[in-house]
């Protein structure tokens, strides 16, 4: 005979589905809200690298921030950061100093850019389309590449697989999946479920859609280079290798043993350097 649950447990459950709920809304209004970094250009400066203040619009008209070298050699690197973070000056200051254009920009919801929220690499590949079509304008391009970190590697691989205008992709630390990345960040019985619940109607599709692995294959025969630190503790190590294997040639990957999130060119920035430099030196100029 089944028993009827008390009032008092009745209210605790009730109490305890209603805090989980608020926490969930709270969360979430606080991932889709990310902090706005500004960026500084200070290492530019310091380095030397002669860059311009451009403003850049997406289709669905949000603005976004960006900053421009022209090309020397013909070419032209797209760089989309990662999540909660701003144009990335570092590897900006690398290219350019060896006679590659670069756009760099804010993505949509950080730094100086437009935008309400953050849509994870959904609507970001608009961002992408944006930067893609401004370089492409540019007198004396002939070849464009990209590189994206975290959020803005998962943003490109379903920029590349859409755009065929970019001719070679570098990520760093990208995720594979926005679910499988819940699944690492989150891997609790109840707080799962529903933190996937709750990003879904807070970016209103599918989180499927938000899914690198199972597009990164139409980038073929275009190159991609996938970069990923093992002791990443921000996207899961495993996403390089599934992301790699749903990869099409040509295709490479680099794994370090003990690098951190993004912190492979910290180890040893001259190994970082002239490896990417070669991957796009050979893939976008033919050296």
């Amino acid at each position: 005979m089944m028993h009827k649950i008390s009032r008092p447990l009745a209210l605790i459950f009730a109490s305890f589905f209603t805090i989980m709920i608020a926490l969930g809304l709270y969360g979430l209004y606080d991932v889709l809200h990310p902090p706005r970094i500004l960026p500084p250009g200070t290492t530019l400066i310091e380095e030397n690298v002669d860059f311009h203040r451009v403003d850049l619009t997406t289709e669905d008209a949000i603005h976004l921030a960006a900053w421009y070298t022209p090309s020397r050699n013909g070419a032209v690197i797209l760089l989309a950061h990662g999540y909660g973070d701003n144009r990335p000056e570092w590897v900006y200051a690398l290219f350019a100093k060896k006679g590659y254009g670069i756009v760099a920009w804010d993505a949509r919801a950080h730094g100086e850019s437009g935008g309400e929220i953050s849509t994870l690499g959904y609507r970001e590949i608009l961002d992408v389309r944006a930067a893609l079509d401004f370089a492409l304008a540019q007198e004396g391009v002939e070849h464009i590449g990209a590189w994206g970190g975290s959020m803005g590697g998962a943003t490109m691989i379903r920029a590349a697989a859409e755009y065929p205008q970019i001719e070679a992709l570098i990520v760093d630390s990208a995720f594979s999946s926005l679910e499988s990345e819940l699944d690492f960040l989150a891997p609790y019985p109840v707080i799962n479920p529903m933190a996937k619940i709750f990003m879904g109607l807070g970016l209103g599709v599918d989180l499927d859609s938000v899914n690198p692995s199972a597009v990164i294959d139409r980038i073929s025969p275009r190159p991609v280079y996938i970069i990923h630190g093992m002791a990443d503790e921000v996207a899961s190590p495993e996403s390089a290798q599934i992301l790699y294997t749903a990869a099409q040639e040509p295709k490479f990957i680099w794994l370090q043993e003990d690098a951190i999130h993004l912190g492979i060119h910290l180890q040893n920035p001259a190994r970082y350097k002239r490896r990417v430099l070669e991957f796009f030196n050979e893939w976008l100029l033919g050296k």
